[in-house]
């Protein structure tokens, strides 16, 4: 991640993106996936286009990186790597894998 600082890259945070909107009602998983997937696309959407972009804490599910997915196809876009940082869900490491994004953490400094 620190190699990540020097370049010119959005860095965009779920959880400080989910602060901003804090609710003192709990949430079913449903209303919370359905959150999630809201306040992304905003970001998602709103930003330059081509523009550079490391996301923290998104994609967290695997309907989650479908629907990523999705909306960088609308774009005309594409993945250039996906990095898991911590305990990423297998389930969206193995998507990734299979499209040939995901690189283990350890080639991250190859770069």
């Amino acid at each position: 991640m620190d190699q990540l600082s020097s370049l010119n890259l959005e860095h965009v945070s779920l959880a400080l993106l989910k602060s901003h909107g804090i609710s003192r009602r709990p949430a079913s998983a449903v209303a919370n996936e359905t959150d999630t997937l809201t306040l992304m696309r905003k970001w998602f959407f709103a930003r330059k286009p081509d523009a550079g972009f490391v996301l923290s804490d998104f994609p967290a599910t695997l309907l989650q990186a479908r629907v990523f997915d999705e909306w960088l196809e609308a774009r005309d876009e594409t993945l250039t790597a996906v990095f898991a940082m911590g305990r990423a869900p297998e389930a969206v490491v193995v998507h990734y894998r299979s499209l040939g994004f995901f690189r283990e953490a350890a080639s991250a400094h190859s770069w």
